[in-house]
């Protein structure tokens, strides 16, 4: 169902064609009535609608005058302009205001149904194009092999949860499930030309691969081809054994067919889908020692640096959600994630050297994420340095758990109060300045935004969530009631209240008064006389 808006200064025809249409049969539903352009505009800020039909002759804002506001604030609206045949061609001339129909008067019904009926169509027709399965299947399946790239590579750039990595690798048609992955990263030595033999070496690496029947996706990403590595249920070989035996053959097939050289770094085995950042890290480490032992080679992190135990790392996935629920989630949210992050230390061979680093990253995130939400420190726990020290307090893993839950829960709760009190201190500045400027002609939501620096559509949620009505209406209520205020207390005479009220048009102010009043502005100082 479409909304629409009606205007027109005749009464008469307003109730008329309201009546005589059967609005909810043509997909339409009327949700408000306007005399003017002024009150349609403010009208079509409160309730959005999809149509606005308007006459052109109209006190106060003409329909052109309308339909060039709402196209310029507005422009998904659609506009019928309803015009008497001396106008027409006036109106005609309207074209870059992106009129949608005109309909001549007198007109009947039928008429201005026809014309309803047309954009209806439109409307429907850019909904089902929008919609349109195929289309967007057709656009899917080009787009797909750049979708694919990017989903592989962001297997390198950030931790992904499991389950979606493997959801979004069978809709890009790539088999991921695998006991053991291991990557390995192909480095151009030339500079000149690199781009170019990118896609050369990217190529030749995927025919070995192909020779080979070996298990394993070739991708670029940043300025480097990717090998990822994968291990299947009857492979008869270690996966690093298969890594590097193709990895040479790859390097010694570009040296021959290519007369260029590359080094390729090869990284440690995950077991895990989501750690495949952490064997890239390695394979990028182990190519950084291609300034020590030379180009054109094959080179592999367990060769040339001593690992120690199984690290736990506070990653970015983990890190990212955990900022995310200290700033705006619940407390099941953040506890979830942070028995995550203790989960992954249960039963590893850690050394107390890596426990007390990783408890310092989490710590270190806190204070940043405090630090940055302006959370007063010293007031919530006598300072970031005493929070610091509250790390040699713990006497166990589930005793630091405990206590940074119980930490991360004090500062979310500051973090949830300072918006709150941020949202206020926003709408006492508005309200502030409207109670300063609602004199002036030229006030509006915008000027309120240009002075708070904030966008409209921010300022507008917080002041309908925090006020219960609009800035238009809440606007009207005030230079209204000021209006009722020098009726009651002055002898100025009307023209005089509107100018000191913010109209520059007194028969504006009249119009507007009475809607708000139910009388006119003489009618209500006569009322306040008697009952003074």
């Amino acid at each position: 169902m479409y909304k629409l808006i009606l205007v027109d200064d005749e009464e008469d025809v307003r109730e008329g064609v309201s009546q005589e249409i059967d609005w909810h049969s043509h997909g339409y539903e009327v949700v408000a009535k306007a005399e003017n352009g002024r009150e349609a505009l403010e009208l079509v800020e409160r309730l959005r609608p999809d149509v606005v039909v308007t006459d052109i002759k109209m006190p106060f804002m003409n329909g052109l005058q309308l339909a060039e506001s709402i196209g310029r604030e507005y422009p998904a609206i659609r506009i019928i302009i309803l015009t008497g045949f001396d106008e027409f061609e006036y109106a005609q001339k309207a074209v870059k205001l992106q009129i949608d129909e005109y309909v001549l008067k007198p007109f009947s019904a039928s008429e201005l149904m026809e014309a309803l009926d047309k954009v209806k169509r439109r409307m429907d027709e850019e909904a089902a194009h929008r919609e349109n399965v195929q289309l967007l299947r057709d656009s899917y399946r080009k787009s797909l092999p750049v979708l694919r790239e990017v989903f592989l590579s962001s297997l390198l750039s950030r931790q992904l949860v499991q389950n979606d990595v493997f959801s979004k690798a069978c809709e890009y048609g790539i088999e991921l499930r695998s006991p053991e992955y291991l990557v390995a990263v192909i480095c151009v030595d030339q500079f000149k030309q690199q781009q170019l033999f990118l896609f050369a070496v990217k190529n030749i690496a995927e025919e070995q691969l192909n020779a080979g029947k070996q298990e394993g996706i070739v991708f670029l990403h940043e300025d480097q081809v990717v090998l990822l590595m994968r291990t299947k249920a009857d492979d008869t070989q270690r996966i690093e054994v298969r890594t590097q035996n193709i990895a040479e053959e790859i390097r010694r097939t570009i040296e021959k067919y290519m007369s260029i050289t590359v080094t390729i770094g090869i990284g440690n085995i995950v077991t895990d889908v989501a750690a495949l950042p952490y064997s890239y890290e390695d394979a990028r480490q182990a190519l950084d020692y291609k300034s020590i032992l030379g180009c054109n080679r094959m080179i592999v992190i367990n060769d040339v640096e001593k690992q120690a135990s199984e690290q736990i790392r506070l990653d970015e996935r983990r890190e990212h959600e955990f900022v995310r629920c200290i700033k705006m989630g619940t407390s099941a949210e953040l506890r979830t994630v942070i028995d995550e992050m203790f989960d992954q230390m249960a039963g590893v061979p850690i050394s107390i050297e890596d426990y007390r680093i990783f408890l310092l990253e989490i710590m270190t995130t806190i204070l940043k994420t405090a630090h940055r939400a302006e959370v007063d420190m010293d007031q919530l726990f006598g300072g970031q340095c005493h929070l610091l020290q509250v790390m040699t307090t713990f006497t166990g893993m589930e005793d630091a758990r405990v206590q940074i839950t119980e930490i991360c829960e004090r500062i979310m709760a500051s973090i949830a109060s300072g918006r709150q009190t941020t949202y206020r201190r926003l709408i006492t500045q508005a309200l502030d300045y409207t109670h300063t400027h609602y004199h002036s002609p030229d006030i509006s939501i915008h000027k309120v935004c240009d002075h708070l620096h904030i966008s409209l559509g921010y300022f507008s949620g917080i002041f309908k969530k925090e006020t219960k009505t609009t800035f238009v209406s809440y606007l009207l209520s005030m230079r209204m009631e000021k209006a009722k205020e020098l009726l009651r207390t002055t002898d100025l005479k009307s023209f005089e209240i509107a100018e000191k009220v913010g109209y520059t048009d007194p028969n504006y102010f009249s119009f507007s008064f009475r809607k708000y009043a139910g009388m006119s502005a003489k009618e209500y100082r006569s009322q306040s006389e008697q009952e003074g």
